[in-house]
């Protein structure tokens, strides 16, 4: 079965950072994806960034330069390091395994950034 468990949330002021973790299990490597998304309250979910089952790597425009996606296949883990918080950063976060037949969500962890 397919899992996605994220953690590493939490509250900081504006400009700090903070580093995401997704343990992504039950699928072998090359045949999905992992993402990560974020959605906030009255607003539409965004992709934040991919690494794609080619290890491509893509990011939003609004988080290129500040945040990094990484993986550790040897600990089935996927990691969004994020610098230079902004408010606007302020969101559930999610982990998605995608694969070719369906995309696997986790439950999210909030990220929240104060001025």
């Amino acid at each position: 079965q397919v899992q996605a468990v994220e953690s590493g949330g939490g509250s900081v002021q504006a400009g700090g950072s903070l580093k995401l973790s997704c343990v992504a299990s039950g699928y072998i490597i090359g045949s999905c994806g992992v993402a990560w998304h974020r959605q906030d309250i009255g607003k539409e979910r965004e992709l934040v960034a991919r690494i794609s089952r080619f290890d491509t790597i893509s990011y939003a425009n609004s988080v290129k330069g500040r945040f990094i996606i990484s993986e550790d296949n040897a600990k089935n883990t996927v990691y969004l390091q994020m610098n230079s918080l902004k408010t606007e950063d302020t969101a559930v976060y999610y982990c998605v395994v995608e694969c070719v037949s369906m995309n696997y969500w986790g439950q999210g962890t909030q990220v929240t950034v104060s001025s």
